[in-house]
């Protein structure tokens, strides 16, 4: 190149993400390709912890009572860059904790305060979380004292419930073990919006029907944890707000009581900050300049602290005495009128038509000045919803009743996405069994496991219903709340038995089976279902000229319907499973997408995802037992098949109709097998085709067999905390 040619000076050889003047990325170039980085989310290489890293046996050197003295010295004395309500942080990290954890939705677990997520984009610049980014940082002296024995996570969900604690609530206790992410869940589905706080219409198919809100989501709006505070899309009708509130908590497991508590008790502490000009606020954390040191937010004019602070732009407290737990929103909201007036940032709220000067809080700097309390359109909600007020009037007249379903509801929604208290650890862990927390009583381990796997082998089931039915048990766990999996055997339980995913026909007959030979043996149901599934892949590995054993560890229990929370497991019913090449119905996400999104939630591996999709069709375990994808005339042997005739350039691939496709001879023109697009993803996508071309190859038969063996047993094991 010419010494004088400058047209590359200055500029960073590594590519940003740009590659256009409009800032797309790489990526952008292919709109329509299939993106995998789903499945990187469990990708170690983040990590900076390393792969001995132990985050349970840290805790065990964690001193809980000193931490729980440095978080009570820190949220009761006030720092002068960032100032306490009232000298205190009950408030700020009420909200820190509950904005962690009330991303959370039902639908498919995702969301919640379990991983510390809220440090990353798009959680940390949310415009409903504007200035916990303050909280994280008052936080971080206690983080950088004891280090590796408190994750993120856990202090954040601490640090409100201790607060709480300060306020004078008796709560229901608190379990360490949320373990922290080191990169962005940037592939969750928080909404199609393009902008913040876009009208909620969108979201529906009728917004005037919160029902018809779109699946996974939970939030009303973009950017939102909830519901708008001033309205259904900004405009006051506390009527219609109760039914978006309503929705909302269903969606994240609460019921009408528990809503009405957190609303209540949520707002018993703290207060909202309006009093300025929203428009006068630095950019959001995670598009400051790097001078803010990622702190967004922050006023360009003025104080911008204190009294001036802006947050939501509603303007006061809504309480008299905003430190302390009491029945202090109540008395509020039910002793006085209400009437609507706009914050001095512009914001829409309710005031008291008249109040004494004494019933109002102070101002949070100087406790001569009385200001004037609040009420949001979600509180004015619980009084003029019929269901949510006659629960409010049983509080009122039971300050106890509500104090305990306040601190079983904070306690429930803080620790809805941590799974069994297998998971819990820590001195302040309840002893009683929530049925939210899907318990499963402990399984036998003093049985011969050779004596039940031989009762299998002889059952006459065959290997295809061995499989399937272990794999449908197993299929359910999903690692964004840990419910879910084969422990518990709950696939024979309603409502788990009547899905269409589980064939409910075929399950019936083979659990009529299996069932009997647990009885026989003193195994639980549970551990004969995956046994009977390894029995299988072991006769299919066979079969293929290999000897590998499928690993099995015994000890899972079976639990009841007393113990089953049926109403929140029909969230977890599978409309597909590409694994099983199967769709319940036409969908608007194409089948390979609902197949990275049912992967991730296992927590597999682009790579464990690829090797158990063509284990699964060669060993015939298609839905239905269709033929789709079973690109093999060895089927019940755990052959590389269906790599190899996938990648043979001797076929053709040919769009038929229904969505399906014929493999086709090249030469002949003749029809060979028939497949879902699921199937030929596998081929088509780049990465994917990489890893199908490594099991394709000849000396990599083994190498299938023994990588699918280990995908498979991390699938039935995946629920298994106890053998962490």
């Amino acid at each position: 190149m010419d010494g004088n040619d400058t047209s590359t000076a200055g500029k960073c050889p590594v590519m940003h993400g740009s590659v256009t003047a409009a800032g797309a990325s790489n990526t952008d170039w292919w709109p329509n390709g299939l993106n995998l980085d789903i499945l990187h989310q469990h990708d170690t290489k983040t990590n900076p912890m390393g792969a001995d890293f132990n985050y349970r046996k840290e805790l065990e050197a964690l001193d809980v009572e000193a931490l729980k003295a440095d978080l009570r010295e820190l949220i009761t004395t006030s720092e002068d860059w960032w100032p306490g309500d009232w000298g205190s942080y009950i408030g700020m990290f009420v909200r820190v904790a509950w904005h962690a954890a009330g991303s959370y939705r039902l639908a498919d677990g995702r969301g919640g305060g379990g991983t510390g997520n809220q440090r990353f984009a798009p959680l940390n610049s949310w415009p409903d979380n504007v200035n916990t980014d303050k909280g994280r940082r008052l936080l971080w002296p206690i983080k950088k004292k004891y280090g590796n024995k408190i994750s993120w996570a856990d202090l954040m969900i601490l640090s409100g419930t201790v607060a709480y604690e300060i306020a004078g609530l008796k709560t229901f206790g608190f379990a360490f073990g949320r373990e922290d992410i080191w990169h962005p869940e940037k592939d969750t589905y928080w909404g199609a919006e393009k902008e913040w706080l876009a009208p909620s219409d969108s979201r529906y198919d009728d917004v005037n029907d919160p029902s018809t809100m779109q699946n996974p989501l939970s939030a009303v709006q973009m950017g939102l944890i909830y519901v708008n505070p001033e309205g259904v899309n900004g405009t006051p009708d506390p009527l219609k707000t109760a039914a978006q509130v309503r929705e909302t908590f269903k969606r994240m497991a609460m019921n009408d009581e528990e809503t009405a508590a957190l609303t209540a008790g949520g707002h018993t502490v703290g207060k909202s900050h309006g009093n300025g000009d929203a428009g006068n606020l630095s950019d959001d954390p995670e598009a400051a300049d790097v001078e803010f040191q990622g702190i967004g937010w922050m006023n360009t004019k003025g104080r911008g602290i204190g009294r001036d602070t802006v947050v939501s732009g509603i303007e006061g407290a809504w309480t008299t005495n905003p430190t302390k737990w009491d029945m202090g929103w109540f008395d509020m909201l039910f002793g006085h009128e209400w009437e609507l007036k706009k914050s001095p940032a512009g914001a829409w709220q309710w005031e008291p038509v008249d109040i004494k000067e004494e019933d109002m809080p102070v101002d949070v700097e100087d406790p001569s000045i009385r200001c004037m309390p609040i009420m949001t359109d979600a509180d004015m909600a619980m009084k003029v919803d019929p269901i949510y007020n006659e629960i409010c009037q049983k509080f009122r007249q039971d300050p106890q009743y509500f104090a305990d379903t306040f601190a079983r509801a904070w306690f429930k929604l803080t620790h809805r996405d941590m799974g069994p208290k297998a998971r819990y650890f820590g001195p302040d862990v309840p002893q009683e069994d929530l049925v939210w927390q899907d318990p499963v009583p402990a399984g036998s381990t003093d049985y011969d496991v050779d004596a039940v796997k031989a009762k299998i082998a002889a059952s006459g089931l065959s290997q295809s219903d061995m499989i399937a039915t272990a794999w449908d048990s197993a299929r359910t766990y999903r690692g964004s709340d840990m419910r879910g999996g084969a422990n518990g055997a709950r696939i024979r339980l309603a409502p788990q038995k009547d899905w269409a995913g589980n064939e409910p026909e075929r399950l019936a007959r083979v659990l009529g089976v299996l069932e009997g030979i647990a009885a026989e043996t003193g195994a639980s149901i549970a551990d004969v279902i995956v046994l009977a599934g390894n029995v299988g892949v072991e006769q299919a590995v066979k079969a293929a000229g290999f000897d590998i054993d499928v690993p099995f560890a015994p000890g899972r229990g079976d639990a009841t319907d007393e113990q089953t929370d049926a109403e929140s497991f029909d969230a977890l019913e599978p409309l597909h499973d590409g694994f099983r090449n199967w769709l319940k119905g036409d969908y608007v996400v194409s089948a390979e997408e609902l197949l990275l999104d049912r992967a991730q939630l296992m927590g597999l591996t682009a790579n464990e995802m690829t090797v158990l999709v063509g284990g699964m069709r060669v060993l015939g375990t298609n839905h239905g037992g269709t033929k789709h994808g079973v690109f093999t005339d060895r089927e019940g042997a755990l052959t590389n098949d269906f790599f190899v005739n996938l990648t043979d350039m001797a076929n053709t691939w040919n769009p038929v109709d229904g969505g399906l496709y014929e493999i086709r001879d090249r030469k002949s023109g003749s029809t060979k097998w028939t497949a879902s697009r699921v199937d030929l993803v596998f081929g088509s996508n780049s990465i994917l085709r990489s890893y199908a071309e490594v099991y394709a190859q000849d000396d990599n038969a083994e190498k299938f067999a023994k990588d699918f063996v280990a995908a498979w047993t991390k699938v039935m094991n995946a629920d298994r905390f106890d053998l962490a």
